[in-house]
C-alpha cells in the first residue's frame, strides 16, 4: 500500500486500486496518472470562457478534458465527467506533441487544461506544456488549488496563467459542499501569486443560501487584498442548480452586484461578473481615469484599449499578459 501525496486528500491505495479522483493509482508502488495520453474533449475556444481576462484578449485556446475530480462538489456543472470512472469514455487519444502541433496548427496562442480538474492528471498536463512551450505556444489551468507541495511545484512550472476557483471562504462550506478544506486552497492561491511567474486570476461562483453572505464575501476580499493585493483579477459567477444542487434558485443579479461592489469597496482592482448577462460588468475599467479598456460581450472582446500593458487614455499600467 502506498500513501498519495499528489492532493490533501492523502489516499491510501492498495496496488492497482485509484483514490477519490479516479485518476490516480498505485502501480507498482508508485502513484501515476491513468489518463495519460487520453482526452473526453479537445476543443477550441476563446480565453475569456476560461475565464481569463487579462491574459492574451480576444485569443484562442484549445481545450482539453479528461475525467475525475479529487473535490466532491455537489453543484458541479461538469459532473458527468468528473464523477465519471469509466476510462472508456476517454476516446480521445493524444500525445503531448500532437496536443501542441494541434494548437499551432488551429492559431490558438494557448492550451487551456479544464472541464475536469487537471491536477490530478498533471503528469499528462506537464509534458503538454513542455511541448507546447517548444513551438511557443503557452498553457493555462482552470483548477480548484487542491494539491500538495512536490506535485504543485511540477504543475505550476509549466503553466503560464491559472484561473483558481475560490469556491467559498468557510471551512464549513467546503466539507459541506466540496468534501474538502479550505486551507489547502488559500495556501495553492498564495503559492502561485508569491512564488511563481504564473497569471493568477481567481473565481467565485456564488451560491444562494451557501456561500454568498455579505461577511464572509467582506472576509475573502479582505483576505485576497491583504495576502495577494489589489491587481488579481476576481470573477464572481452566477450559478444554476445542478447535479445535486437542485433545492435553490440561480444566484440573484443583486447578489452579484453586492458580491461585485464588497470586492471593489475592499480595494480589488478588477473586478468581474459573468455566467450572466452582465453589460457593463465584464468589461475592464482603467482604475486611474475609468475608461473602458477592454469591452466584452459574453466572451467576445469588442473594445481593446490597452497597449504595451497601459491604458491608451492616461498611460496607467495594467496588469496581465497582454501581446
Amino acid at each position: 500500500m502506498i500513501i498519495c501525496d499528489h492532493c490533501p486528500r492523502h489516499c491510501r491505495l492498495e496496488e492497482g486500486r485509484r483514490g477519490f479522483c479516479h485518476v490516480r493509482e498505485n502501480r507498482n508502488s508508485q502513484s501515476v496518472c491513468t489518463s495519460f495520453g487520453r482526452a473526453v474533449s479537445l476543443c477550441i475556444d476563446p480565453i475569456e470562457k476560461k475565464p481569463l481576462f487579462h491574459f492574451l484578449p480576444g485569443s484562442k485556446t484549445l481545450s482539453l478534458g479528461t475525467i475525475g475530480c479529487n473535490l466532491g462538489c455537489n453543484f458541479c456543472q461538469n459532473w458527468t465527467i468528473s464523477r465519471c470512472v469509466d476510462d472508456d469514455v476517454m476516446k480521445i487519444l493524444a500525445t503531448p506533441d500532437e496536443i501542441a502541433a494541434a494548437a499551432r496548427e488551429k492559431n490558438c496562442k494557448s492550451v487551456a487544461f479544464t472541464y475536469n480538474e487537471p491536477s490530478i492528471w498533471s503528469d499528462y498536463a506537464i509534458e503538454i506544456g513542455k511541448a507546447c512551450k517548444a513551438r511557443n505556444v503557452r498553457s493555462v489551468a482552470v483548477t480548484n488549488g487542491y494539491i500538495c507541495g512536490n506535485a504543485r511545484k511540477d504543475f505550476y512550472s509549466i503553466l503560464d496563467a491559472v484561473n483558481i476557483d475560490l469556491k467559498g471562504f468557510t471551512e464549513d462550506f467546503y466539507e459541506r459542499f466540496c468534501s474538502a478544506s479550505l486551507a489547502p486552497v488559500l495556501d495553492t492561491i498564495e503559492y502561485a501569486v508569491k512564488e511563481t511567474d504564473v497569471w493568477v486570476e481567481l473565481t467565485n461562483l456564488l451560491i444562494p443560501r451557501a456561500n454568498d453572505q455579505r461577511d464572509d464575501l467582506t472576509r475573502m476580499c479582505d483576505w485576497i487584498v491583504t495576502h495577494l493585493g489589489t491587481e488579481i483579477p476576481v470573477h464572481f459567477s452566477a450559478f444554476f442548480p445542478h447535479h445535486k444542487l437542485m433545492d435553490r434558485p440561480p444566484t440573484p443579479w443583486e447578489t452579484l452586484k453586492m458580491a461585485y461592489s464588497v470586492a471593489r469597496k475592499a480595494g480589488i482592482r478588477y473586478v468581474y461578473v459573468g455566467n450572466c448577462s452582465a453589460p457593463g460588468y465584464e468589461a475592464t475599467w482603467c482604475p486611474n481615469c475609468s475608461q473602458m479598456l477592454i469591452g466584452r460581450t459574453g466572451f467576445r472582446v469588442t473594445d481593446l484599449n490597452i497597449f504595451q500593458g497601459q491604458c491608451i487614455f492616461c498611460g496607467e499600467k495594467v496588469n496581465g499578459v497582454w501581446e
